[in-house]
């Protein structure tokens, strides 16, 4: 009986199709990309997905920005733990801040495949 509420209102009118909800998961998965090129690849895989397919379907240009901007604020946060690793407080910081990218980095993909618009929490909007 009790009614799910969407994670954030979209400004879509209708529910993504199929082909939208894949590729806008690909831009939340692309991501995955730092493994095979640490510190960009987790921004190159976004963007060169969001950049293929942002005119194909708005819902895939909202998520790709989400994916992008996320990635973005992830580096920028793992280059001050960088920093802060002369203090010894970087290196617990650094692992802290990777697990909760993984994280939130499968959690919107997962929402991105169900067609439910998501926003990451603890993002800064490079591009609006």
């Amino acid at each position: 009986m009790s009614e799910q509420q969407p994670d954030v209102p979209s400004t879509l009118p209708t529910p993504p199709a199929a082909e939208a909800r894949k590729w806008a998961m690909l831009c939340h998965y692309a991501a995955f990309a730092w493994f095979l090129a640490p510190m960009v690849g987790n921004v190159v895989g976004p963007l060169v997905v969001w950049q293929l397919k942002r005119e194909s379907d708005p819902y895939v240009d909202e998520q790709g920005r989400e994916a992008l901007n996320f990635q973005l604020t992830l580096s920028l946060a793992l280059m001050v733990c960088g920093v802060l690793a002369w203090l010894l407080i970087g290196f617990p910081l650094m692992l802290l801040v990777s697990v909760v990218g993984l994280v939130l980095t499968i959690i919107a993909g997962i929402k991105a495949n169900e067609g439910r618009p998501w926003r990451y929490p603890f993002c800064i909007r490079f591009l609006k």
